[in-house]
């Protein structure tokens, strides 16, 4: 993790560091009445051996409703400051620091925020805060969707939008209650807004536990084994009226010292419009592969898995955002070609 406190010195670095050994973090999201506390239950009650740490982000006074919340050996927290914004995330550093001091107890944790969050702050925790950084790491962000009212609340709600657009899994839940054409049409406007998450249908959000948790979504190394197209360009053919989603190839490695300050400028200048950026680059001569990846102003990257032998060596990164202007930041990117 880059551990910076400011976005303004947030350089990804590129020693060699590795997720072992730190908690997996899963950030659970979506608009009102969609399904989230039902895949929380359904999380906490599979029989999966495996203990979580649950923190919920209510919206108002009133706190969790604990008979919803169930699973006598889980630890439920509650973060009662309304919306995710900066005030809830010291309420969550709070907490985390709290968890990571009992570390051993339980095997992962689980965010859920409230249904008028945006999920930026939440993810931004994981790299802003050196301390949190350190202990744990952002496995995935899952945004559960409903399938009959999601078209209206991409109408009316920036919030439910800015959800899809960080998710890396999307379950589009009540998927029973429309019929297969309305399914059709609601999953190409998720399309049209973020063509790189993971997309499940689903009922009563009835999903294998492994496809939300566990995901080790940041690790493009591993998404690209499972799907080597993941990050090519031309493969999605979606978009959005002011949601922006496209990415770049380089057939070879790029040069570091033109990369790095490129990379880091354009999320500091653009960082509000840009909501997620991630990619995987090669550097000459160096045998493993950098992944970074980036929400708004905070970039987070690091040296991962090796380079297979004979394994193609491109460079490709992927940006989610609004009001960006794709070509400049594809020619850019072109530009630090080694």
């Amino acid at each position: 993790m880059s551990g910076s406190q400011s976005p303004a010195t947030s350089e990804p670095t590129t020693s060699e560091s590795t997720t072992s050994g730190k908690i997996p973090v899963t950030v659970l999201t979506g608009y009102l009445g969609a399904g989230k506390t039902t895949l929380l239950n359904r999380i906490l009650t599979e029989n999966h051996g495996k203990r979580y740490a649950v923190i919920v982000n209510e919206f108002g006074e009133i706190g969790i409703d604990n008979d919803l919340v169930v699973g006598a050996d889980e630890e439920v927290f509650e973060m009662n400051n309304g919306c995710v914004c900066c005030t809830v995330r010291g309420d969550l550093i709070r907490i985390m620091d709290g968890l990571v001091k009992r570390r051993g107890k339980f095997d992962a944790i689980i965010v859920e925020t409230t249904g008028l969050a945006d999920p930026a702050p939440v993810a931004q925790t994981f790299f802003v805060d050196q301390d949190v950084g350190e202990a744990a790491r952002l496995d995935a962000v899952v945004t559960v969707a409903d399938a009959k009212w999601l078209s209206e609340r991409l109408k009316d709600a920036p919030e439910a939008k800015n959800q899809v657009a960080f998710a890396d899994v999307i379950l589009l839940n009540k998927a029973d209650l429309v019929s297969e054409a309305d399914l059709a049409r609601v999953e190409g406007e998720i399309r049209a807004i973020n063509p790189y998450a993971k997309l499940h249908r689903t009922t009563n959000c009835d999903v294998p536990i492994d496809a939300v948790l566990g995901r080790n979504a940041f690790d493009l190394g591993r998404i690209l084994d499972l799907e080597p197209d993941f990050l090519e360009e031309g493969h999605h053919h979606h978009h959005d009226d002011d949601m922006q989603s496209f990415s770049a190839r380089i057939d070879g490695p790029v040069d570091p010292e033109k990369f790095m300050p490129w990379i880091s400028n354009l999320t500091t200048i653009q960082g509000p419009d840009i909501l997620r950026c991630k990619g995987i680059v090669s550097f000459p001569d160096e045998p493993h592969r950098f992944v970074f990846q980036g929400v708004h102003m905070i970039l987070d990257g690091d040296l991962q898995a090796e380079w297979k032998a004979g394994e193609d060596r491109s460079s490709r990164v992927v940006f989610i955002g609004r009001k960006l202007d794709a070509e400049a930041i594809k020619a850019g990117f072109l530009d630090c070609a080694a």
